[in-house]
C-alpha cells in the first residue's frame, strides 16, 4: 500500500525507514523485508494503548476523550496473529533478481500484517464498556455517557 503522504511524524519515520531499507537493498543487493503492524493488542499490551488508558480513566471515574467525534476506524491485530505473520515472512527472504537492464532489482518487500478489517472506535469503546461491566471492573449501573466526551 502506498504511504507517500504521511500526516504525522510517527508515520513519516516509518516511511523513511522503508525508503532507507529499499535503497540499502538496491545498493548492496541484500534482501530486506519490512513489516507493517496494525494496532497490536494482547495480554501483555503496551500501557499507552487506548484500551488501557480508557479502562484506567473509567475505573477512576474520569472522562475519556474520543477524537474525531468517534468517526474513525482502526485495525486491531491480536499478538498471536502478528507472531504467525512474522514466522511466515521469515521463512523466505525476497529473491535476488536481475532486471532487463542487467542491473539488480532490489530484493525488497513490505508486508502489511493484520489489516483489512477496520473496527469503528465507538463500537470498540462500547464493547470495552460491556466487558468491563461483565468482568465486575465497573458496576452494572455505570453511567458511561457521563464519562465519554466526543471531541
Amino acid at each position: 500500500d502506498k504511504v507517500d503522504n504521511p500526516v504525522s511524524l510517527y508515520a513519516a519515520t516509518k516511511k523513511s525507514n522503508e525508503l532507507m531499507a529499499h535503497a540499502y537493498s538496491k545498493l548492496y543487493n541484500i534482501p530486506s523485508t519490512g513489516l507493517r503492524f496494525f494496532t497490536v493488542y494482547g495480554p501483555a499490551g503496551r500501557p499507552d494503548m487506548a484500551y488501557f488508558g480508557f479502562t484506567n480513566k473509567l475505573r477512576n471515574n474520569e472522562t475519556i476523550k474520543i477524537f474525531n467525534y468517534g468517526n474513525c476506524k482502526r485495525d486491531f491485530t491480536y499478538i498471536d496473529d502478528i507472531v504467525e505473520g512474522v514466522s511466515r515472512v521469515m521463512k523466505k527472504a525476497p529473491e535476488r533478481k536481475t532486471g532487463e537492464d542487467g542491473l539488480p532489482v532490489p530484493p525488497y518487500a513490505v508486508y502489511n500484517i493484520g489489516n483489512s478489517h477496520p473496527e469503528n472506535l465507538l463500537e470498540f469503546v462500547d464493547i470495552l464498556q460491556q466487558e468491563l461491566i461483565s468482568a465486575g471492573v465497573l458496576p452494572e449501573d455505570y453511567d458511561f455517557e457521563a464519562h465519554k466526551e466526543l471531541v
